[in-house]
């Protein structure tokens, strides 16, 4: 009742690294017993810095209920200045609470998790929007961590890719994330400069970048039948938003923040665009067509952290690779 347990990133990585297929299917029961009602999902908590801007720190707190039964936090910070000097945007950590006592049991360095959650969101997004596991043409804009993470997804989830390009604004990430993917996951991948071109016939588009506001507005930049993975979520003007169908992950969660649905509500007065949920489509409740792109934008619930932290502390502790403190709680008793 009273262990504790600290799980570090080398080894999340690595369990998750071994068991991506598994972290998907976790993602996907989660959606479903969200949609459920077995969650509690509040909203996120920003704390943010008058001389910082641009930077931020979140609080998920959640509960996953449907027989899991574990509560917790994830605390994640997110400092875009990092890049300037080599380093990653995000840290994070994960706290897991036991639902009977409330006691805490692992803590969990989750910069690992939360990109796994969220490249196995936008990898399950994509077999179910597109129906299958291949795409002719698929081009990822932002050559961060996110985006390896989602290439790792779907390489994992064989996915067959015949060309892949990359746009970033730094030359030299965007070339690095494509040498990674063409060396390490076996996709024939390119730079693309221009934005427009890196677009154009792509069956899958990753949106995976730090963007604050919406730079991509063309109303002809996304085409019928497209698949826009919009995880960055600010990446999309209110008027592409508004033309096509959109698929979200929850819809209440992505209305805040000025994500692109949410500017889209503010600009048009009413979520008359909102095709739905992902847990929606998965049970046939809701359906997109070919006449207009198709665009998910997950806001990311607190919850899928719950779930695949869950996945890394069970597989951690039966590797014996977690590591236990000792008497972590000074008292145990009341007297």
């Amino acid at each position: 009742m009273y262990e504790f347990s600290v799980i570090g990133g080398k080894t999340a990585r690595e369990i998750i690294s071994a068991s991506r297929q598994t972290v998907v299917d976790v993602v996907r029961d989660t959606y479903l017993a969200h949609h459920k009602g077995d969650t509690v999902n509040p909203d996120s908590y920003f704390l943010r810095f008058p001389d910082k801007p641009d930077a931020r720190i979140i609080a998920l707190p959640a509960h996953l209920g449907g027989g899991t039964d574990v509560a917790g936090i994830k605390w994640i910070s997110s400092f875009p200045a990092n890049i300037r000097r080599g380093i990653p945007r995000a840290s994070a950590a994960l706290l897991l609470n036991d639902y009977e006592t409330g006691y805490p049991f692992a803590c969990l360095e989750a910069s690992q998790i939360s990109a796994a959650r969220t490249a196995a969101s936008a990898v399950l997004a994509a077999e179910q929007l597109t129906g299958g596991r291949t795409a002719g043409k698929m081009t990822v804009v932002g050559a961060g961590i996110i985006a390896r993470n989602i290439l790792e997804f779907f390489k994992a989830r064989d996915w067959t890719v015949s060309s892949l390009t990359v746009h970033d604004m730094n030359e030299e990430y965007g070339s690095a994330l494509a040498a990674h993917a063409t060396t390490a996951l076996g996709y024939p991948a390119g730079t693309e400069a221009d934005l427009d071109k890196a677009l154009d016939g792509a069956d899958v588009v990753v949106l995976a970048t730090t963007a604050a506001e919406p730079y991509i507005t063309d109303p002809g930049a996304f085409v019928p039948g497209q698949v826009v993975l919009n995880i960055s979520l600010r990446d999309i003007g209110p008027e592409l938003i508004e033309g096509a169908y959109n698929i979200l992950d929850d819809v209440e969660h992505c209305m805040k923040a000025n994500t692109s649905p949410h500017l889209a509500e503010q600009k048009y007065g009413d979520r008359h665009f909102v095709t739905g949920t992902l847990a929606q489509f998965i049970e046939g409740e809701v359906s997109t067509g070919s006449d207009k792109p198709v665009i998910f934008s997950p806001f990311g619930l607190g919850v899928l952290d719950l779930a695949v932290g869950l996945h890394v502390f069970h597989a951690a502790r039966e590797s014996g690779a977690a590591v236990e403190v000792a008497d972590f709680f000074g008292e145990t008793t009341r007297w």
